[in-house]
């Protein structure tokens, strides 16, 4: 995950690839859309746009999924499909569900075809390595084993987790009133998300922490605590049957007993929270985007912070950033913006990996920094996106818009895909178009029971 220890071990261990398997043959295996046949027009409306980012995006979780388990592969570089070919990335996975949902509500596959693989996945996920119920960040999609993220994180991961579950409470809604398949199928993800043993993960103290091994146990010693990505860790655990936390875990962990609450604003836009790491201008925007992929933000509250102005003022302040760009930085504008972590450019050229903020800004635009800010920023999102397309000779791949681009360095292309910055994507326009997963993980009867008991007050 990507908060900003989770980074530097990713930067670390970034090469740590070496699956010697081939990977899939880069041949769709989705039907072909009507404009196939012709060249895509040089204009295009913005429902059109929105329509082919999610249908190219979505290529990643099904023609270049993990062959074996049928998850989300942690990355796929096309020029060299056997890079990390058998690394199934747990929170990638997560996302991968959601937007198979909306692969079936948009067409792309058969609700039978989703059921197929949605079985092999939630089959791999029931044999795979887990640790007091949580899965690994890596898993081995060969053989189910934990495969090491770092040399001490080699357990579970409690909020790659929670991204996974996300995804797992979306099929439990989606399928639960459908056929027996499906029911069983609903049944299955439920029976999954209800085993992680949240409360194990406090070490006792009034606080979630992010990991435990059994070889290491919690020496890692990192304490989820906002503002971050990891929201919904702590709404997941106080929605748990029979793992639950208490709001006084929350109160003290997640939000400091009141302290995650900043006076700073940027470009006359409050903060409202202190963003871990980058207090001026806010952090990473996938800060905003992967605890509220099913978790609505919009009327989201709690007793210290609206959640839903906390993610659209970061948003906005990150487009302003672009806007003024303060380091003078080539491209950047209006309509080219978005700050977040991904592939990078090294200082030699060769690829990297980088959180990228304003804290923390080396010229790296990432498509889905601003494409997944679309239900706080549409007007914004869509320049955005109609200026990627204009580009999409260099930034469209076989899976969607490319990881990250630099205007400043010959416009140079990360020609790359990860999983957790695609599957945002796809579901975070979703929301915007629809409200599909919003409203999915919304009506689920045990995160209304956890937000109620964690004093939350909520929309639809």
């Amino acid at each position: 995950m990507k908060n900003i220890f989770s980074i530097l071990m990713l930067v670390l261990f970034f090469s740590c690839s070496g699956d010697d398997v081939t990977g899939p043959t880069g041949e769709s295996q989705l039907p072909d859309p009507p404009m196939t046949e012709q060249p895509e027009p040089e204009e295009i409306s913005d429902e059109n746009l929105m329509e082919l980012t999610q249908r190219e995006t979505f290529k990643y979780f099904w023609d270049f999924a993990e062959v074996n388990s049928g998850c989300a592969r942690e990355r796929y570089h096309p020029d060299r499909p056997e890079n990390d070919a058998n690394t199934v990335a747990t929170g990638g996975t997560g996302f991968g569900l959601m937007a198979i949902l909306v692969a079936i509500e948009r067409s792309y596959v058969s609700r039978e075809e989703a059921v197929i693989r949605l079985q092999k996945i939630l089959g791999f996920l029931e044999n795979a390595d887990r640790f007091h119920g949580a899965w690994p960040h890596w898993l081995d999609g060969n053989t189910g084993k934990v495969k090491p993220f770092s040399a001490m994180d080699n357990g579970g991961d409690l909020v790659e987790t929670a991204f996974l579950v996300q995804g797992l409470i979306c099929v439990t809604e989606y399928f639960q009133n459908g056929t027996q398949i499906e029911m069983d199928l609903a049944a299955k993800a439920d029976a999954l998300w209800k085993g992680v043993e949240w409360n194990w993960y406090t070490q006792n103290q009034k606080v979630l922490y992010w990991h435990w091994s059994p070889d290491n146990q919690f020496a890692i010693n990192l304490q989820l605590k906002g503002y971050n990505e990891t929201l919904v860790t702590y709404i997941l655990a106080a929605a748990s049957p029979d793992y639950s936390i208490s709001k006084e875990i929350y109160n003290n962990g997640w939000a400091s007993n009141g302290n995650i609450t900043s006076n700073i604003s940027a470009y006359n836009y409050p903060l409202l929270v202190k963003h871990v790491g980058s207090e001026t201008y806010g952090g990473p925007l996938f800060f905003s985007h992967y605890s509220f992929l099913g978790l609505n933000p919009i009327g989201l509250k709690d007793e210290f912070v609206d959640y839903g102005a906390v993610s659209s003022n970061h948003a906005i302040i990150n487009y302003r950033y672009a806007v003024e760009n303060p380091e003078n930085f080539l491209g950047y504008s209006t309509e080219c913006w978005g700050l977040t972590a991904s592939y990078s450019r090294n200082s030699d050229g060769s690829l990297g990996y980088n959180a990228h903020s304003p804290a923390n800004d080396v010229g790296v635009i990432s498509p889905t920094a601003a494409i997944s800010s679309i239900p706080y920023t549409p007007t914004e999102t869509l320049r955005a996106m109609q200026y990627f397309y204009q580009k999409k000779d260099k930034l469209l791949g076989p899976a969607g818009f490319y990881d990250a681009f630099s205007p400043q360095y010959n416009f140079w292309v990360a020609e790359a895909y990860l999983a957790i910055d695609q599957g945002p994507q796809i579901v975070m326009i979703e929301n915007y178009r629809t409200g599909l997963l919003w409203s999915l993980f919304m009506q689920n009867e045990d995160i209304k029971a956890g937000l109620t008991k964690l004093g939350f007050t909520y929309g639809n």
